[in-house]
């Protein structure tokens, strides 16, 4: 239904990185959303009704917060949709990282309520009157669940939206907890154990759960989330393509919500060739850069001395006997500058974040391992934190 709705009111509905493609995306799977969570609530409590059922009730109330959460999908959609202004030069696509985890906290603070009424149907079980309608009802909803939960998944993965996935995720979420409640029902005939009660506190589990993940993988982007390796691989194939840089290193990437990047990088370039010729070869990588990943791209130049042997020599050097140190262990902007009684090897060391070491017995490790084999140099170290896994 989506995918036929799309076609026929999105203009131009593949163009998954155009933002106003994703608001309407965003838009259409809101208002979906808000229909179907409506229905469910209204059946399920009818069925929690007819059938005395702290469970099936529960769980109704638990799809009218999913309707409630689908409207501040809608308002997060509209709201990142926004251009930029004076106070927000990169836009405000952050907000859609907002609604997410007010969704979660939605879905949190129904998974404690739901928590605290299964674990009062314990000590007072009601009595149970369970029949066909009310199983109907339960199997439709899971059907229809399900089908939330792909059209959702399969949007927010067009659209690139955690928001989308968050709603996605509690679909799931429910349709295991549906299910339980289905199970309960049933066994509810057959022994005098309160399983209804039981039945919500696992529902309450599963609901919590969900909101637990859906607000890490919202709050993630929002404290500054590390770009994944396949992205920073293609970024530097992307770079490395122009020559002549040769290297690249201090990668940065701000995230200011789903299509407005901005990466900053340093690129290595020989230190023998004309300045206005490298300038002209960082402007088209920006650009290239910028096109292709839909971002803004800004570049520092880094000129490295290419042809010095005895550099080179040690850039291997340090190459193979650094990760003895630490395996992730790696260096940029190494340079010699040669003096009257030693010579000074100039570099930076990115220590990993789970390095043990601290800053200053990582530079007096790795200044013996050079000293013992070059015994002319002095090294000057720098440690830089690294800013992509």
């Amino acid at each position: 239904m989506i995918t036929l709705l799309a076609k026929l009111f999105i203009k131009n509905h593949k163009n998954y990185c155009d933002s106003k493609v994703r608001l309407a995306y965003g838009t259409l799977c809101a208002f979906v959303g808000i229909f179907f969570n409506i229905l469910l609530f209204a059946s399920k409590f009818i069925a929690g009704l007819v059938s005395k059922s702290v469970a099936i009730t529960a769980d109704a109330f638990n799809n009218l917060s999913d309707a409630a959460s689908s409207i501040i999908q809608l308002f997060g959609f509209k709201l990142s949709s926004k251009e930029p202004d004076q106070s927000h030069p990169f836009g405000h696509g952050r907000f859609e990282y907002i609604s997410g985890l007010i969704i979660s906290f939605l879905i949190l603070l129904m998974g404690f309520e739901l928590l605290k009424s299964s674990v009062l149907s314990l000590f007072n079980p009601p009595e149970l009157s369970s029949g066909i309608f009310s199983i109907a009802v339960m199997l439709a909803a899971i059907a229809v669940k399900c089908y939330m939960y792909f059209y959702n998944h399969i949007t927010a993965k067009k659209i690139n939206s955690v928001a989308l996935e968050a709603v996605a995720k509690d679909s799931l979420s429910d349709c295991i907890s549906t299910f339980t409640v289905i199970i309960a029902t049933i066994a509810g005939k057959f022994v005098s154990f309160p399983v209804d009660g039981l039945a919500g506190i696992l529902v309450a589990a599963f609901i919590l759960r969900t909101g637990w993940e859906s607000a890490k993988e919202t709050i993630a982007p929002l404290l500054g989330k590390a770009p994944s390796k396949e992205f920073v691989m293609q970024i530097q194939a992307e770079v490395l393509r122009h020559k002549p840089i040769c290297g690249m290193h201090d990668l940065i990437v701000h995230d200011y919500g789903p299509g407005r990047l901005l990466l900053s990088l340093h690129a290595e370039v020989p230190g023998d060739r004309d300045i206005f010729e490298l300038h002209e070869v960082i402007d088209e990588t920006e650009v290239a850069l910028s096109k292709k990943f839909k971002c803004v791209a800004v570049i520092h130049m880094d000129p490295i001395d290419v042809k010095n042997e005895r550099l080179n020599q040690i850039k291997v050097f340090m190459l193979n006997e650094l990760p003895k140190i630490d395996d992730d262990l790696k260096f940029h902007d190494v340079r010699l500058v040669p003096g009257s009684k030693h010579t000074n090897l100039i570099f930076d060391v990115v220590k990993p974040f789970d390095c043990p070491l601290s800053d200053k017995a990582l530079k007096s490790k790795v200044s013996k391992l050079i000293k013992d084999s070059y015994s002319d140099i002095n090294c000057v170290i720098t440690v830089d934190s690294p800013f992509v896994q």
